[in-house]
């Protein structure tokens, strides 16, 4: 059922834009247009006759809608997610060119104001989503998951609360982890090199999230590396920086962020097993996780 009542009240009644009727009747600013268009065309003003219902209404501005409607259907439709990859490709191509072409090889097809509603309506349900390629042995992704979790004592049976170090490998997810006493400089780097070893090799790029440990400054794009973790970096050859995940950050936290997705799961899973490993917090380890 349209809204032809609502779109001519908004109008004429409360005085509100196109753009702001599009908006509150959730349909197309071209729809709106039209409607407007056909009311005038059709000499119906504002208040409505009393007693004229909506399909009255809509008899009046669309005639024989069911035969509007099915010769809608059988107009050519176009290829939206062509358009949508050509429109990402090519920076000078606007929708208004991709139109153009649709109508010289569809001469019925579909009028510019509702190709564009069209377009925007089959955009609408992309999802949002930034993500990200990886190569084989560039990326290994570093952090502290967020909460602590219990470690149990074997002989006592006393509690101590261990920070969760998780590395992932980019390409495979492949995870390492370990529980350490502490988020100190010394913690990070030894579980470092037990990641390194874990693996067995050492990729291009150590990419650590702006955790305290690892970082000086923090900052979204050139953050400043602990100078330690700096040289432990150039010691085992491999690269080290946040920015180099920073710049597509909307994309980590849309869900391609591997380390602290990874660390949440594992997280959860070490605290509802409450291990009871008595080994020095180093030793502690989960060793992998795949």
């Amino acid at each position: 059922m349209r809204k032809t009542k609502e779109v001519l009240r908004l109008r004429f009644e409360l005085g509100l834009g196109q753009r702001q009727i599009a908006r509150c009747c959730g349909m197309g600013l071209g729809t709106v247009h039209e409607y407007l268009e056909r009311a005038t065309t059709a000499g119906i003003g504002w208040p409505l006759p009393e007693g004229l219902s909506e399909e009255e209404l809509e008899a009046k501005l669309f005639g024989n809608q069911p035969m509007r409607a099915k010769a809608a259907e059988q107009r050519p439709q176009p290829d939206w997610k062509t358009i949508h990859e050509q429109l990402q490709q090519h920076r000078h191509l606007t929708l208004q060119l991709v139109w153009e072409e649709y109508r010289q090889a569809n001469p019925e097809g579909y009028r510019y104001s509702w190709f564009c509603e069209r377009y925007q309506h089959w955009r609408r349900h992309l999802d949002v989503v930034l993500r990200q390629e990886h190569k084989a042995g560039e990326k290994m992704f570093v952090d502290w998951a967020g909460a602590t979790i219990p470690v149990y004592d074997g002989t006592t049976g006393q509690a101590w609360s261990a920070s969760l170090f998780v590395s992932v490998l980019g390409a495979s997810s492949y995870t390492y982890a370990e529980a350490t006493r502490d988020q100190q400089l010394e913690a990070w780097i030894q579980a470092h090199i037990h990641a390194l070893e874990f693996f067995g090799g050492v990729p291009t790029l150590a990419v650590p999230d702006n955790t305290k440990t690892a970082v000086t400054r923090a900052c979204r794009y050139d953050p400043d590396l602990n100078p330690t973790y700096q040289e432990f970096a150039v010691h085992y050859g491999m690269g080290a920086g946040t920015g180099i995940v920073d710049l597509g950050r909307r994309g980590l936290h849309g869900g391609d962020d591997q380390g602290e997705r990874q660390a949440g799961v594992l997280a959860q899973g070490l605290g509802r097993a409450h291990d009871r490993n008595s080994q020095s917090p180093v030793g502690f380890a989960a060793r992998g996780a795949g």
